[in-house]
């Protein structure tokens, strides 16, 4: 087992802790709840093998779906973010640069970092809450989830990111 697989295993448990256990009982103005599990998918480097980024994503979501009683919403909104994450960074990276870049605001700088990572917080947002709701009829409470959930988000990984770069 190399190390980085051990240090995804890591990451992997503390996100699914951190939401299962404080985030997920989170709810501002019954609308934003924190989810911050999709860091990890922010996080997969260049070049990352597109099945392993599919196969963690898919269990991180699974093991969320688990103990957050949404069947099958975070697990397929969590496959389809990490298959096009891959596609979607190289958008924002040289093509001289290294083959595995991390993205982070160090890394590619703060826009390119805001440009990258708020689309995928919505998108993920997005995909979360039509699956759960899976109507448009109450389309008012949707988009405050939607919009309330993923400024919430961005505003702990933004927060993360910060503090990791004063390090």
């Amino acid at each position: 087992m190399t190390a980085d697989t051990l240090k995804r295993a890591a990451l992997f448990c503390a996100f699914l802790l951190a939401q299962v256990v404080v985030l997920g009982r989170i709810h501002l103005l019954h609308y934003a709840t924190p989810l911050f599990y999709v860091y990890f998918v922010v996080l997969l480097p260049r070049n990352y093998p597109k099945w392993a980024g599919l196969l963690w994503s898919f269990a991180l979501g699974l093991a969320v779906d688990t103990f957050a009683n949404t069947p099958g919403v975070a697990a397929a909104s969590m496959t389809l973010l990490a298959a096009l994450q891959p596609y979607y960074f190289e958008l924002f990276v040289p093509r001289d640069s290294v083959d595995d870049l991390r993205p982070s605001l160090a890394t590619i700088g703060a826009v390119k970092y805001s440009y990258y990572a708020v689309p995928l917080v919505l998108l993920y947002c997005l995909l979360f809450y039509t699956l759960e709701l899976l109507t448009f009829f109450n389309w008012l409470q949707w988009l405050f989830s939607v919009v309330g959930s993923a400024v919430v988000t961005l505003l702990l990984i933004f927060s993360f990111e910060i503090a990791k770069s004063q390090r």
